[in-house]
């Protein structure tokens, strides 16, 4: 069967993503999906950068802040209704792009990552999340790496979501993730991916973007949609959201709004190079510098040409 092409632009916070993706979704007469983990939420518009209907230009564009900010949503299914938006698109003749910076989602759809049905104990999981607040993530891993060394090398000791769920696929099924992991890739992809990847040669200008990015969605009233989401506190993913969760000390009185503003600036920077590092591993990413480029639009339309997106 034919695999569906697909173009995929990826990078960092601030690198120009949506301006690209919808330039070339009208040179490809594409509609856009996003693939962004907190752009999935409403009411984050300004913390999130979701991209505006001015910005949108006409082009269509799927899964942007359609949940609740209470809503649980995994990268499962992320890739079911990303694989469904693909079909529908495809289907009706229209190439389809797909843009954001949260590269598991990416790589999950790209690779056709396929999830077992793991069962789920809350009372395991309260239990993990108990025992990973009071020993920390770095012991974690030293437990973890006892069955699961691939596991504790990858995991940052901070990225508590994932070690936690390390434990409770083991302990659940008696399958480490990385036997999860690499088993989940056994069949097919169904896309053909054209991967596009914007970020700047010299990683100073980005961090100037970002810094003027922060500024400006404070100018939009971030301050605001961020107060909101304090008061109400009731969403466990979507308030751990860059650009909420930085701006509570100075609503709970613990900092000046100067210094929470710029620990969103550094946390943000911190964050895009944790995507730069996320996204330099997959060679199949062709990039664009955007220090170095002109037309970011006419060199992403070359990389298609010359990787054969038009025979």
């Amino acid at each position: 069967m034919k695999k569906i092409p697909i173009v995929v632009i990826v990078g960092p916070t601030a690198s120009g993503k949506t301006d690209l993706s919808v330039k070339l979704a009208k040179k490809l007469n594409a509609e856009i999906i996003s693939a962004d983990s907190m752009q999935i939420y409403k009411n984050m518009h300004i913390a999130s950068a979701a991209v505006d209907e001015d910005e949108k230009d006409g082009i269509p564009h799927h899964l942007l802040e359609f949940l609740e900010p209470t809503e649980s949503f995994s990268v499962a299914d992320f890739v079911k209704l990303a694989a469904e938006r693909i079909d529908d698109i495809n289907g009706r003749g229209k190439a389809v792009v797909i843009v954001g910076g949260t590269g598991l989602y990416i790589n999950s759809l790209v690779d056709n990552v396929t999830f077992s049905e793991e069962p789920s104990s809350e009372a395991l999981r309260a239990e993990l999340t108990e025992k990973f607040d009071r020993i920390g993530g770095q012991a974690m891993l030293e437990e973890l790496r006892a069955f699961d060394p691939d596991s504790a090398d990858r995991l940052h000791p901070n990225n508590k979501k994932r070690i936690i769920r390390a434990f409770e696929i083991y302990l659940s099924t008696g399958i480490t993730m990385t036997r999860q992991l690499k088993e989940s890739r056994l069949n097919d992809s169904p896309y053909e991916p054209f991967m596009i990847g914007l970020s700047f040669s010299d990683r100073e200008l980005l961090y100037e973007r970002i810094n003027l990015r922060v500024d400006k969605m404070l100018e939009k009233g971030l301050l605001s949609e961020a107060e909101a989401a304090y008061k109400s506190r009731n969403a466990a993913t979507a308030s751990q959201a860059i650009g909420h969760k930085e701006l509570f000390p100075y609503f709970s009185g613990d900092a000046t709004l100067s210094e929470a503003v710029e620990g969103l600036k550094a946390s943000t920077r911190r964050y895009a190079k944790r995507q730069l590092t996320w996204f330099r591993r997959d060679e199949r990413i062709n990039w664009i510098y955007r220090d170095e480029t002109e037309d970011a639009t006419s060199a992403a339309l070359e990389i298609l040409e010359r990787n054969g997106y038009f025979e």
